[in-house]
Formats: structure tokens, sequence, C-alpha cells
């Protein structure tokens, strides 16, 4: 078990990255050309590989410095915690068919005709995805979206080692970087992460400026909205809009302990172990607490329509975390809209016998489908005109 102390901030007084040192693996302008012809192999990357090039690049996976190697990775999917004792939620593995490519190769990983990053494979392994599934997701069911991917998407072998960085993905969204973050954060204060994966409705803003309020967090605390806008679930909005969403939100509200960032992740829907891979992440973006919600990262059954993990499975593995991680928990407010008092939250509607309304993710896209009034309460009307234009 790695330990480090709980008030582990760095000389400008933002909490320390996940390690103790902020990875930065991007080669220096003039080295650049070099590095690339040292390349022996070229592999193009999918959309998840870019992802996790750029974490790992950039710092945003502290203290990983490449691709995981097998005892990482073993030790990662039986037991959420690398070989050398840090807790990590999910592997991140380089996967390839290419049966050519060996131990000692050095591969170009290219991405949409750019250079982003140089592998040096240190290992390669066939993977047993059944464990994988397993122990990551809790389940081998091909109705898990990630269990699917790993056995449809992803390729036949792994390859672990090195990574020396030569470019960031181009994106639509603009991903500021862990180091780019930190310089925008208050000295000394809190900082509350948000993690969402959909446009930001009412119910989600009451309930991240609710959290700057908690008994756990300072008087000046700001919060980092961060949502994640790399590949997720087949049916979720793409990360293209979704992005247009925040950036329309952003300049309404107008809030200044509000600050606005996107995360270049794929998304895993693994419960739990997703909700220790976002703390992980969020801490190395300099947030020393994290807003976790019921069934965080959760997904269903498209067959049975049965959740895969428990309301309350991913708040409270996420809790048993934190303290190693030096972070804290803010438990997710369960929020309702109410037509005396407007949102409250739940029990405090029950107890009063307040008139609750509801609208469904699925009734509201009906509605966005048919072109109905979407009511304010609900859904901010910005954000409703970027989904409608899209």
């Amino acid at each position: 078990m790695i330990t480090q102390s709980p008030d582990a901030n760095n000389s400008k007084g933002v909490i320390s990255p996940y390690g103790g040192t902020l990875v930065d693996l991007m080669v220096p302008s003039e080295e650049k050309q070099g590095v690339k012809e040292k390349a022996t192999k070229t592999i193009e990357c999918s959309d998840r590989n870019a992802c996790d090039i750029e974490l790992l690049v950039i710092g945003g996976f502290s203290p990983e410095r490449g691709f995981m190697l097998k005892d990482d990775y073993d030790a990662v999917v039986s037991g959420n915690r690398t070989s050398t004792g840090y807790l990590f939620g999910l592997p991140v593995v380089m996967d390839t068919d290419r049966e050519d490519i060996a131990a000692g190769d050095r591969v170009l990983l290219t991405y949409k005709n750019q250079d982003l990053a140089l592998l040096h494979v240190e290992e390669k392994w066939e993977p047993d995805k059944v464990i994988e599934a397993k122990g990551c997701y809790g389940t081998t069911s091909l109705e898990h979206p990630a269990v699917r991917m790993i056995a449809t998407e992803r390729k036949r072998f792994y390859l672990g080692g090195g990574l020396e960085g030569l470019e960031l993905p181009k994106r639509v969204f603009p991903c500021k970087t862990p180091a780019e973050v930190r310089t925008e954060l208050p000295a000394g204060e809190d900082v509350v992460a948000f993690q969402c994966r959909n446009p930001i409705h009412r119910a989600h803003y009451e309930l991240f400026t609710r959290a700057l309020h908690a008994n756990n967090v300072s008087e000046n605390a700001v919060v980092l909205v961060h949502p994640t806008c790399g590949p997720t679930q087949q049916d979720d909005i793409p990360g293209s809009i979704r992005f247009q969403t925040y950036e329309r939100l952003a300049k309404e509200v107008n809030n200044p302990r509000i600050r606005w960032s996107y995360l270049p992740y794929a998304m895993h829907m693994a419960g739990p172990r997703e909700a220790l891979q976002h703390m992980i992440i969020r801490r190395n973006y300099g947030c020393t607490h994290f807003i976790i919600g019921r069934d965080m990262a959760g997904c269903k059954s498209s067959l049975t329509g049965d959740d895969f993990y428990g309301p309350y499975e991913a708040q409270n593995f996420a809790r048993d975390c934190a303290s190693e991680l030096t972070m804290e928990t803010v438990p997710s407010l369960n929020l309702v809209f109410t037509e005396e008092e407007g949102y409250v939250t739940a029990e405090h509607a029950e107890a009063r016998g307040l008139h609750v309304r509801k609208l469904s993710g699925t009734q509201f896209r009906k509605m966005l489908r048919n072109g109905e009034e979407i009511p304010e309460w609900f859904a901010f009307r910005s954000v409703v005109d970027v989904l409608r234009n899209a």
C-alpha cells in the first residue's frame, strides 16, 4: 500500500498529484523528429487509445508513465492496485492484432493523421479477457458495454511500455492539461470535482453548486465541472455535442466559483472501479473532493433492464479509497423539483408532502425529437437549443 500525507500540497497550495509528481511525457519540440525516426513499426489508434495516450502523456494517469506491463495489468484486474502498490481502478493498455510486433520494437502511435507518441514495447501478451471482465466489471455478460468493448473492439494482444509524447490529439473540444488547470485553481482552497458524461441540466447544476456548502468543504472552495468528452455508451449524446452545451452554459451562468474544463477520457461504465479511476484523475487535476452520485458510472442490461451495480456500490467503494488518495467524497444529494419550493432533497419533499415533478431522460429525448416545449425547471434553455440544433 502506498500512503501519502493528508496535506500533500505542492508549493502553490494545490494538492499534489497522485504519487507526488505530475507526469509529463511530452518530448521537446526540437527532439520530436529524432524520436519519430527511431520507430520500427506504426499502429493507428482507436478513439479510446487516443484518450489513454493523451492522459498518460499529460499526467492525468500519474504516476503511470506508459501502458501497463503485465504485472501491473494483472494486479489492477485482480485488486485495483498496481504491482508497486498504487491504487488504480482500471488497466490502461494498448491493444493490437499485429503478430509482427514484439518486445524491443518502438511503435509510432498515430491517430487521424497525427503522430501522437512513440511506444517502447517492453512486453506483449495475450490477455484472458474473461478474467479481465470479471475482475474489472464484476460480470462476463456481453450486455455490459465495457465487457462487449474488450471482447469485440479490443484486439488480441496487449502491449506494455513507456511513452514519448509527440502531439496531443486535435479535438473539437479543447482539453486543458492537469498543469494548466492547476494554475487556475485558488491556492489553499478545496476544489470539488463534478464528473458527468451528459449535458448538464438544472438538477446537475443545483447538485454541484450545493456541494460547495457541504460540511467537509472549505468556505471559499470552487467546483471544477470536468465532463468526459471521449467515447461512452452508444446511446449517449456525442462528445462534440455535449461540449457545445457546456460552452453555452458556462457563458450563461457566469459563476466565479465554477471552473470549467473537459476530460479526454473514454468511459467504461465500470461502476465502483470507474469511480476510483475518476478520483485519481481528478486529484491529478488538483481536486481535493469528488462528488459521487448514486450508481455512478453504472449501466443496465439491455435485455433485462437490471442494473449491473447496486445504487451505493460506487459511493461506498470511493469513500473507502478516499483517505488513501488524501481526498474526500461529497455524496450526491438526491434532489427533486417541487411545485412549492423548487429543488429540495427527496427526503425533505416526502416529509412535507410536497408535489414532485418528474421527467425521465427517455421522456426528455422524446420531447426533443417531437419539438415539444421542455420545462425550464428541468433543462436550461441554452442547453435545449444546442440539442435541438444537433
